[in-house]
């Protein structure tokens, strides 16, 4: 561990030296009392989500509807076209983890809620592994880490049950592994081939959690090819062969409907504007972390080779324009951010290397001067970086008085969200985010636990399933999931979905029960839903306006 700061030589300390050399260490300790603060906020969230037993994000009953078919031995990849019009547009390995979960306690969001958390904790784990091999700094590694769990990002989706944080994961440790390994072959000449094997499965894993993972698959193997091209050669094909191996036998299985819904599914329309939306926000939230990052990759490119991880910042970075795609959103930056973190942690750990061995002293002091501004500066930094994260639910006394203290009001004001109703009057929100008006991040409450029962209660005077775009009020009342509604509206948009038997049912009122939150169906079904049903009652949950209808 380094000192914040390098110790006189002499015996004899004035008192302005004792300050001197005291103040960055508290800056530091400031510095780490603030993250920390964000990782018990985190907690709070997640333990939260696991107490709350419907869909909080909208998808997250989609996701756990594919865990339970693969619990039962059935493929989610099925036949959008016939009843139950249900199908995946998502890789396996994120839901055949969780099956054991659901063996053992039933379909329950918890579940992979609780994976899904568990995995950025091990995210954040890499990173300040990476830090720490590299720096034996350990304030700065501990920052680093938890720097990526306050990312108002990783904060909103990280303890959801969706595969994405599942897939940065095994990203970064993947990076993390290879970059150790590289060192390691580069110090001592000794291949490690087996270690090389793990990395590729890792990627693999990657790439099976969530189709995303190919652009850091594609930065080990840019980084790979720069340093030893014969090798990168040697494994790209066996791994693309397996890779493919795998998508064919899963395309066979399934009788195609796993390219129909994993490929053509996902061929979204890009939204320009929504892209440079997230982008200017990405920045203005991590900026801190992003710049850091950006000018050590430069610096890298310019005086030394460009590391592993300069080359996987860059490449996620480019990637993550991706975010503008219809359905696509904040999450895409995760893996980014992963990356500046652990960028961040090796310029500031330069940093402070060079201040050290090249000490700067006045008059008769032997302070080295410049360690100590470099030692100041970087918890500054930090506590920059965390005024821009800012986000924090306010619904107790103190975390209110922990919000006005810092400047920042201890509620927002919020309309609900709805298209089936007339707009609602904005309501007090107790929970306060520098992203934005966010529909994430707020603790589910009492009151909307109260709300899903009522709606599932408006299911069980029926006797069919509901035709709803949550899956979690089916499940509760123990009906069938019906539908897929963003993907079903993709593969409308793509022609590849037939409706005929769908708006039949809907035409003969063969659904009870019709629960609309966004209107995300293809436009002919929710023409045929305004023709054959009527709202009978709206009921508020995590700031969405729920229609409820009924046969007209």
């Amino acid at each position: 561990m380094s000192n914040p700061a390098i110790e006189p030589t002499h015996t004899k300390t004035t008192g302005w030296e004792t300050a001197v050399t005291t103040f960055p260490k508290v800056l530091i300790g400031l510095a780490l009392l603030a993250f920390v603060g964000y990782f018990v906020v985190y907690n709070m969230y997640a333990i939260a989500l696991f107490q709350f037993p419907f869909d909080y994000d909208q998808g997250e009953g989609f996701e756990l509807m594919d865990t339970v078919l693969f619990s039962q031995g059935e493929w989610p990849y099925r036949d959008n076209d016939s009843y139950p019009f249900y199908s995946s547009n998502y890789p396996p390995l994120f839901h055949v983890v969780i099956v054991p979960l659901v063996w053992a306690f039933g379909p329950q969001y918890w579940t992979g809620r609780l994976v899904s958390y568990l995995g950025t904790l091990i995210t954040a784990a890499a990173i300040g592994y990476a830090v720490q091999k590299a720096g034996k700094r350990w304030w700065l590694s501990v920052l680093v880490g938890l720097a990526f769990l306050a990312s108002n990002y990783v904060y909103h989706v990280g303890p959801l049950f969706r595969q994405h944080m599942f897939m940065v994961m095994f990203e970064a440790v993947a990076v993390v592994y290879l970059a150790r390994t590289v060192e390691k072959e580069e110090a001592d000449g000794r291949s490690r081939n087996k270690r090389l094997l793990v990395v590729m499965l890792l990627l693999l894993a990657a790439g099976y959690t969530k189709q995303l993972a190919y652009a850091t698959v594609a930065a080990v193997f840019i980084f790979l090819f720069l340093r030893q091209p014969k090798r990168a050669v040697t494994w790209a094909v066996p791994f693309a062969a397996v890779t493919g191996l795998i998508f064919l036998w899963l395309n066979i299985a399934t009788d195609g409907y796993w390219f129909l819904n994993t490929v053509t599914a996902n061929i979204n329309p890009f939204i320009p504007g929504q892209a440079e939306g997230l982008f200017r926000q990405w920045f203005r939230l991590h900026i801190v972390l992003t710049i850091a990052a950006g000018l050590f990759a430069v610096y890298q490119l310019y005086f030394e080779r460009l590391s592993l991880y300069s080359i996987w910042f860059v490449v996620a970075v480019l990637n993550s324009v991706t975010a503008g795609k219809w359905g696509a959103g904040e999450s895409y930056f995760a893996t980014a951010i992963a990356a500046s973190c652990i960028l961040t942690g090796f310029a500031f750990n330069r940093l402070l290397a060079s201040a050290k061995t090249k000490p700067f002293t006045i008059h008769s002091s032997q302070l080295n001067i410049r360690y100590l501004a470099v030692a100041t500066v970087i918890p500054l930094l930090f506590l920059f970086q965390a005024r821009q994260m800012f986000h924090m639910p306010t619904h107790t006394p103190i975390l209110a008085a922990i919000a006005n203290a810092l400047g920042y009001p201890t509620e927002v004001m919020i309309a609900p969200q709805t298209s089936c109703s007339a707009p609602r009057d904005p309501e007090p929100i107790p929970y306060v985010d520098s992203a934005g008006v966010s529909l994430l991040g707020r603790l589910p409450t009492a009151a909307d636990t109260a709300a899903g029962i009522e709606i599932t209660e408006h299911i069980l005077q029926g006797e069919t399933a509901a035709f709803s775009e949550d899956a979690g009020f089916n499940f509760r009342a123990g009906r069938d999931i019906v539908t897929n509604p963003t993907q079903l509206l993709n593969l409308y948009n793509n022609n590849q979905v037939d409706l005929t038997e769908m708006l039949a049912m809907l035409n003969n009122q063969a659904f009870d029960t019709v629960i609309l939150r966004a209107q995300f169906y293809p436009p002919p079904v929710l023409e045929a839903i305004g023709q054959q049903y009527e709202t009978t009652d709206l009921v508020q949950m995590n700031g969405f306006v729920y229609c409820i209808m009924r046969p007209r």
